[in-house]
């Protein structure tokens, strides 16, 4: 079983001059779809709302396979992401979330509702920026790494959203040193290191804990960063209607490809066979990016 922890939230994407369409979305409940249409034992571990919004969310985990074994329920609305589109289709965010559902899971409500037995941990995104809930992801990256599980980071930054730099950072260094492989983009890299190469950056992050970073570049593809070496892996050129859900679509790609090898942590210095698992990512990430809103592929490995 992969746990995927974090938050579930309705993206707001303007279709049109007055209509906005509501997509299902949050960074780690788009992840944790997309590992279930790859074929992959995934359950989803966060708040979600009991209005009408949740019961969607609800409904589409469950219709693409993810456990809701360890969904906690609250009675807080959902949680709202209003997603603006540039020229070339890239997504920025404004989100509401004060006294919302995502943010509202505590430390003691999460350990609680942890499965006994999973070997994979997806964690990241505002998982690390909201309180209550970023400590109670932090606890849950504790409580994996005593386990041994593939702890798989993505930090997913977004400024809007993190009032208190230094004490930011300070909780992404504490979980760091528990995880395996870390997941950037070139802006979350901006944004953490500025004005530094993004490969470089990338090792920086490789000194604190990881054993890879997987530097992501859009359109570019990504680029496999170890401290034996790096290595580059390009992108299917698509027609991009949108880029809402691309880096979580890479991230489940990674995973789904790496755990139906039957990999783990120890396989991770392999930079040859990240490469290939970063290419099927790459194809992942184009087929997502095809359609509107965060749906990713339906693919047999």
């Amino acid at each position: 079983m992969i746990v995927v922890v974090g938050e579930a939230l309705a993206d707001l994407v303007p279709d049109g001059a007055d209509h906005l369409t509501v997509h299902c979305g949050g960074s780690p409940f788009n992840t944790a779809r997309a590992l279930a249409r790859l074929g992959q034992p995934v359950s989803f571990l966060g708040c979600i709302s009991e209005d009408s919004l949740g019961n969607r969310l609800r409904a589409a985990l469950s219709a693409d396979g993810v456990s809701l074994g360890n969904v906690v329920t609250t009675p807080l609305p959902t949680t709202l992401a209003f997603a603006q589109l540039d020229g070339s289709a890239s997504a920025s965010y404004r989100f509401y979330t004060e006294g919302t559902s995502a943010p509202s899971l505590d430390v003691t409500t999460a350990l609680a509702a942890l499965p006994g037995e999973f070997d994979a941990l997806h964690f990241g995104s505002l998982g690390l920026m909201l309180a209550p809930l970023a400590e109670a992801v932090t606890a849950v990256v504790a409580a994996a790494a005593s386990r041994r599980a593939l702890t798989v980071l993505d930090p997913n930054v977004r400024p809007s959203l993190i009032g208190d730099r230094p004490r930011y950072l300070a909780r992404l260094e504490r979980v760091l040193s528990r995880t395996d492989l870390v997941k950037a983009s070139v802006e979350d890299l901006a944004w953490l290191e500025p004005g530094i190469d993004p490969k470089l950056a990338a090792q920086h992050l490789l000194d604190r804990g990881p054993r890879i970073v997987i530097v992501t570049r859009g359109a570019d593809g990504a680029t496999v960063v170890s401290t034996a070496g790096a290595a580059t892996v390009r992108a299917p050129r698509v027609t991009v209607v949108d880029t809402i859900g691309a880096g979580d679509a890479f991230s489940a790609g990674f995973l789904a490809w790496w755990r139906h090898r039957g990999l783990g942590s120890a396989e991770l210095p392999d930079l040859d066979m990240v490469a290939e698992a970063a290419r099927f990512a790459c194809l992942v990430a184009s087929r997502t990016v095809e359609r509107p809103g965060a749906s990713p592929p339906n693919i047999t490995l």
